[in-house]
């Protein structure tokens, strides 16, 4: 099971220009999120201030990590950096001694 890097960014066609109709929208997205809290694939969240942009983290397997994504489609853009444990470099670092 690896752990991934998510930035993502909300689709701006996509937003609503009416407010109540936006805060609609974004509450569903935060039930989605707290969704995928809830099932442990979702690490951590957030938005950057005052930004349509923000990060999250997750772990599983990488068809996991497809099926998360494909809830957001096509509202959000993402892109995916996977991430290598302290272990996954000290790991790294011992073949380099060799």
């Amino acid at each position: 099971m690896g752990k991934y890097l998510l930035l993502w960014e909300l689709d701006r066609t996509k937003i609503p220009a009416d407010l109540k109709e936006r805060g609609v929208e974004f509450k569903m997205l935060m039930k989605v999120i707290k969704q995928d809290i809830k099932k442990g694939i979702l690490k951590d969240w957030g938005v950057f201030v005052g930004e349509n942009h923000g990060y999250s983290v997750v772990q599983g397997t990488e068809v996991e990590v497809i099926k998360a994504i494909q809830r957001y489609t096509p509202f959000v853009y993402f892109a995916v950096h996977p991430i290598a444990s302290v272990t996954h470099a000290g790991e790294m670092i011992k073949t380099l001694n060799k």
